[in-house]
């Protein structure tokens, strides 16, 4: 009778290392213990600790807590040269900042995630300001307090505030004049339409502009000192759409076409309403999206509404 060979998986510390270091480049965001001993079982859990061990150690890998409890992830080599030098409490500190990304972490949320008592971690955030490592940016969302990024990232829009915020300061005249020139564009190609004295329904479809002719318009007066994006640009749109004085369809477009997104592209044209609204639907209860849900006594109500008390105060 022929005699059967199981094969037995490797049990070198060498090779519980290597395919560690596998998981976790399958796995960027992390691995926990329980991830290596699904695909190790053969291995013991103190072969497992040796070898994780071995790897923090020299250097290779990340210990990282969640939620789950701890994570294993592979050190990013040009973030181990940044804070070589550095005690473990910086690194921790380096490494919440960076899984923050661009839009940043408050003092508050890295002595959640670190543990670390607030005077050690003020004193660890002036430290590495000073190295260039990370830079503090202030917050439209909350003028008063400070997020926290890596040095050389750019702030992601809702920290900033966009091209509509200087100095967290909302820019109202600057998007009142971008409103009124991008309504003048749409009407001066109304009526370009409208003397061409063609059909009613050709009149019309040339009446249309995409975001990207608004756009290239909008950056060829050279109106605004920031580079608008064509995501800027559909905002004001949708501000005049709100106002009633333009409508937008959606049409199927090639791939690859300006202003395309997903095989779509937005047109828009300027409008003249046929009769003047009525003043029920100039109040902010006309156009409320929560009008429904409003009601004395509950959490949307008229006596709390930031909206009716700005629109009375006007």
């Amino acid at each position: 009778m022929t005699e059967v060979k199981v094969k037995k998986e490797s049990t070198d510390p060498v090779d519980i290392e290597n395919r560690i270091k596998e998981l976790c480049q399958q796995f960027p965001q992390g691995i926990t213990d329980q991830v290596i001993q699904n695909d190790m079982p053969h291995v013991e859990a103190q072969q497992r600790a040796s070898a994780i061990n071995r790897l923090l150690s020299v250097g290779q890998l990340d210990l990282l807590k969640n939620s789950n409890g701890l994570l294993y992830r592979l050190k990013d080599v040009q973030s181990a040269s940044k804070v070589k030098g550095s005690d473990n409490q910086e690194k921790l500190v380096y490494q919440i900042i960076e899984d923050a990304g661009n839009k940043g972490i408050w003092s508050r949320d890295i002595r959640y995630k670190s543990n670390l008592p607030l005077t050690e971690i003020n004193k660890i955030l002036k430290n590495m300001e000073s190295k260039k490592l990370i830079k503090a940016v202030k917050s439209v969302a909350a003028s008063k307090k400070k997020v926290y990024m890596l040095y050389n990232l750019q702030p992601d829009r809702s920290v900033t505030g966009g091209a509509w915020y200087s100095d967290q300061d909302f820019e109202s005249e600057f998007v009142e004049v971008l409103n009124q020139q991008c309504f003048k564009f749409l009407q001066s190609k109304a009526e370009a339409a409208r003397d061409s004295k063609q059909s009613p329904m050709v009149q019309r479809n040339s009446s249309f502009a995409t975001s990207h002719e608004v756009w290239k318009y909008i950056c060829e007066l050279g109106i605004s000192k920031v580079d608008l994006s064509m995501e800027d640009i559909e905002t004001i749109l949708n501000t005049l759409i709100f106002d009633g004085k333009v409508e937008m369809t959606i049409i199927a477009a090639k791939e690859g076409t300006v202003g395309s997104v997903d095989g779509q592209m937005k047109l828009y044209r300027g409008v003249n309403p046929i009769i003047q609204p009525t003043g029920l639907v100039k109040t902010p209860c006309g156009l409320c999206p929560v009008f429904d849900d409003c009601h004395e006594g509950g959490e949307i109500s008229p006596s709390n509404c930031v909206y009716m008390v700005e629109w009375l105060d006007f």
